[in-house]
């Protein structure tokens, strides 16, 4: 569908990529991955039109039309958010017009048996037929659905974008492409402002609903669950791998280490064959052979070992002094802005040492909670920062609020202070800003340099309480792992506030989750809060979409049967509540399967503590007591799903003729 061929990228003499050549085919789901500054964004760029290569092509037919999402773009602010999305229909809306400009001609034309009138009827049928294909009639459903998928509400509707956060206007734009319904996607980091439901809901819309996307982002599980093909961009060249990313990491690793076991093989030989030729160059009696050798070293087809981008980001957190056992506890903390409440009657307790992430939509307080925790803005309660906390602060927008004038070297000069500047060279280094690399100015850095120039500053002081606000956006894959490995290293305390599930996974074990102006506590991991979650949400939606009749003796018989009518579900409806029922049931026998398993365990386990050997031994003790409290756990879960569908069951749910 789409042919890159030779494509080469210069800037200032260094090479980006170079004879880059591979195909775009219909239905590809493709991920371009690399280090940050590797190319990624530009190659984007390029197919989408934008920017020209040093040399080489890239093909596109002219019937196959593209969109492409940048990481940053300027929005428009003079129109509402349905304004803006139905934008992406103009075409339709043009079509529209046609259409009746031909229906107004044929009625009043009478000229019926013209060449010309056979030949507009002939338009009008083919553009009534192309209209009705494209599902013409239904584009307000289908912006409902693309607005509510991205996080929006219908009250958000109306509003006008300039209300909006630039995070919430790229959701606009994002809407905007995904609803013009292109043949190919180009998407640059298209998660950083999606909060993990809108991840979820355009994870399930690229895999089903888009014909062929290719796609830069960070999120290792979003890359995951969406592309069925990798292409890395690695010292100048790509490597194309048909496998989704934890399976091109793997298979990349493979390549390599066969690559350098046939190398040293060929290298084993070469050696030898050298050796021999020495040994016998001036022998008469060895002379064909010798020949014979030459010759044969000549043909060898020399093998190559892929280059491997071996720079790498070093990254400690120094811990100051230790802070009190409780940095930071919240009594009935609130914020409200006008009649709008953000969050209330928030009651938390932070202890020392811990990882907690903080989740949600945008909008439901989380960076809020955050500025209150920093003291930037007021709030209603009692906050208590505990003793001795020294807090270190990376905000969403850190990378932007970087001097695009000054260099790598001198945003560093300009805010350490003491002995630290004699090492400015050799943080730079660390963080990959070595030699010239620091001299760049920081306007064209890319959006991961700039995220690393900004962690840099969080470190010129020790701190024991680490707040990160979506730290890894634009943040490359091994520089993530290296940050998630820092931040379980360190001693202190850190909050999270992340939309990244693989980035949290392993490091949390805490998720306080912001939503309908509540904070609610969950002890566990982000993917075990994600799995209570769907649970729950099947109940809220089940509470809300479950018709309830009246049985009061007062109505009458005409009433009820009225009632009855308008609570009937249509045969779709059915049709989906009859899958979330035998959800519930399978729920049910899974966890009925789990506690019994649970049981088995701890019977297991009682009979080796009752030995003499067994009472003393506390591992197993410590194991009794886990599979305990997992077993308390998983009975309070079944006795929820088995109450919502004993609730479920009682309902006299009738389908629509």
């Amino acid at each position: 569908m789409i042919s890159v061929e030779g494509l080469s990228v210069e800037f200032n003499a260094t090479i980006l990529f170079k004879g880059v050549s591979y195909v775009i085919n219909n239905k590809d789901r493709i991920a371009l991955v690399g280090k940050n500054g590797a190319g990624k964004s530009t190659m984007l760029k390029i197919i989408a039109g934008i920017q020209k290569p040093t040399s080489g092509v890239v093909a596109i037919p002219k019937d196959v039309t593209i969109g492409y999402l940048p990481q940053v773009m300027i929005l428009s602010d003079n129109h509402t958010v349905m304004e803006e999305a139905e934008m992406a229909f103009e075409h339709i809306f043009k079509m529209q017009a046609d259409i009746q400009q031909m229906t107004e001609q044929l009625a009043s034309r009478k000229d019926y048996d013209s060449n010309d009138y056979h030949q507009l009827i002939q338009q009008f049928t083919n553009k009534n037929e192309q209209f009705l294909m494209m599902d013409g009639t239904n584009y307000e459903a289908q912006i409902e659905r693309t607005l509510l998928g991205l996080g929006f509400t219908r009250k958000d509707f109306d509003r006008p974008t300039s209300e909006f956060s630039g995070g919430w206007r790229m959701r606009i734009e994002l809407a905007k492409i995904l609803l013009r319904r292109p043949d190919v996607l180009l998407l640059d980091e298209p998660t950083n402002h999606l909060d993990i439901e809108s991840i979820q809901w355009l994870e399930n819309f690229l895999a089903t609903q888009v014909n062929a996307v290719l796609l830069v982002s960070h999120d290792r599980a979003f890359l995951n669950n969406v592309t069925t093909r990798t292409i890395e961009i690695n010292c100048g060249k790509i490597y194309d791998y048909k496998a989704k990313y934890d399976d091109y990491v793997r298979l990349r690793e493979e390549r390599r280490e066969q690559q350098q076991h046939a190398y040293e093989n060929q290298q084993k030989t070469i050696q030898e064959t050298e050796d021999f030729i020495e040994r016998f160059r001036y022998k008469a009696t060895k002379a064909v052979q010798v020949q014979s050798r030459i010759k044969q070293l000549s043909r060898i087809d020399r093998i190559e070992v892929d280059e491997v981008d071996t720079s790498a980001l070093r990254l400690k957190f120094p811990v100051t002094v230790k802070s009190g056992n409780y940095p930071i506890i919240c009594n009935e903390v609130g914020k409200t802005y006008g009649n709008h409440t953000i969050f209330e009657h928030v009651n938390l307790t932070i202890n020392r040492g811990e990882k907690v992430a903080f989740v949600g939509k945008n909008g439901e307080g989380k960076s809020t909670l955050v500025k209150c925790i920093i003291g930037e803005i007021e709030h209603d309660g009692k906050l208590t920062i505990g003793h001795n906390v020294k807090i270190g602060y990376f905000a969403q927008n850190q990378a932007q609020m970087l001097d695009e004038n000054l260099t790598v070297f001198e945003t560093i000069d300009k805010v350490a202070v003491g002995d630290i500047r004699l090492k400015i060279r050799n943080i730079l280094g660390a963080f990959m800003f070595g030699g010239e690399a620091s001299d760049k100015k920081v306007k064209v850095l890319s959006g991961g340099e700039r995220t690393r120039l900004a962690m840099i500053k969080l470190l010129l002081e020790p701190v024991n309480l680490l707040i990160l606000d979506e730290p890894t956006n634009h943040l490359d894959m091994p520089s993530k792992d290296v940050l998630k490995d820092a931040v379980r290293d360190f001693e202190g305390t850190a909050i999270i506030v992340s939309h990244d599930r693989d980035f949290l996974d392993g490091l949390v074990t805490k998720v306080y989750e912001f939503g309908e102006g509540k904070v609610r506590e969950h002890i566990c991991g982000i993917y075990d809060f994600l799995q209570e979650k769907k649970i729950e949400s099947l109940d809220e939606l089940q509470k809300k979409t479950t018709p309830t009749l009246s049985t009061s003796p007062t109505i009458s018989e005409e009433k009820k049967s009225a009632a009855r009518s308008n609570n009937k579900l249509s045969y779709e409806a059915q049709k989906e509540f009859n899958k979330k029922l035998k959800k519930l049931e399978k729920l049910v026998t899974e966890y009925e399967k789990s506690i019994s398993e649970e049981e088995s365990a701890i019977a297991i386990l009682e009979t080796k503590m009752s030995t003499p050997d067994g009472a003393a031994d506390t591992l197993f003790y410590d194991a009794h007591k886990k599979h305990k409290q997992q077993m308390e756990k998983k009975i309070e879960l079944w006795e929820q799903v088995s109450t919502e569908l004993e609730e479920i069951k009682k309902k006299n749910i009738n389908i629509e003729p």
